[in-house]
């Protein structure tokens, strides 16, 4: 996983709307959900809930 996608994962593990990530990290919401995507692939999971859980259950966060 690259810097920036563990930066987006971490907001999105707090909760984090697509827009608060994109304001909070300075790019636009459509880079977010690029970013989002990869991570749901890497993850091997299917929406944020899941990605959420796994990565507190890996100790992301």
């Amino acid at each position: 996983m690259s810097e920036r996608e563990a930066d987006v994962l971490a907001l999105l593990v707090l909760g984090f709307t697509n827009r608060d990530i994109a304001e909070r990290l300075t790019i636009t919401v459509s880079t977010v959900k690029q970013h989002v995507s990869s991570i749901l692939h890497k993850l091997s999971v299917t929406n944020r809930s899941q990605a959420q859980a796994r990565a507190r259950a890996m100790g992301f966060l």
